[in-house]
């Protein structure tokens, strides 16, 4: 049996962001991915668009590359009345509200970003994830532990989106 590297890890935990995103859009209508439970509610979409746009943000960051929703031209594409920059953190209603796109656009950004995700972390060897990559924190934050924090918020908010999901099977949307 072979080794499991903590970049295998990372690499099967992103991997499992990508199929529960697929599993989430799979066959929903513009007004699904848009609603909000109790009127007020984070959408599927925006939790889909946050989600890819976080990781794509902290990503690249570590990684000390463009973003993939601005060099390669995916915040023309959605063309979200938001700014260019904007990852969903903070978002208010309307905000979430701007955040309409159907699910194939979302899918293709996602595998996307993916795409850049799992090449960055194949050509990780494991004394990479001990980089310090936010002294702002007490302690640092390493490269390990900002990976890690990425994989979990987006599990929570595709978990989140599945849950708006499971809701839609209840009523006319």
């Amino acid at each position: 049996m072979a080794e499991v590297s903590a970049v295998d890890v990372l690499l099967d935990g992103f991997g499992r962001v990508r199929e529960s995103v697929e599993q989430v859009l799979d066959d929903l209508t513009g007004p699904q991915l848009t609603y909000r439970v109790g009127g007020s509610a984070n959408s599927i979409a925006w939790l889909v668009w946050h989600l890819t746009r976080v990781q794509d943000d902290h990503v690249a960051d570590v990684a000390d590359t463009d973003q993939v929703w601005t060099g390669d031209g995916w915040v023309e594409r959605f063309d979200l009345p938001l700014p260019a920059t904007d990852t969903g953190y903070g978002h208010g209603g309307d905000q979430v509200a701007a955040v309409d796109a159907p699910a194939d656009l979302l899918l293709d950004y996602h595998r996307a970003v993916h795409d850049r995700t799992a090449a960055y972390l194949e050509g990780l060897r494991a004394r990479d994830l001990s980089r310090v990559v936010d002294e702002s924190w007490d302690p640092p934050v390493t490269l390990a532990v900002r990976l890690l924090s990425v994989v979990e918020d987006d599990l929570q908010h595709v978990g989140q989106a599945a849950f708006v999901r499971g809701v839609l099977r209840t009523m006319p949307v």
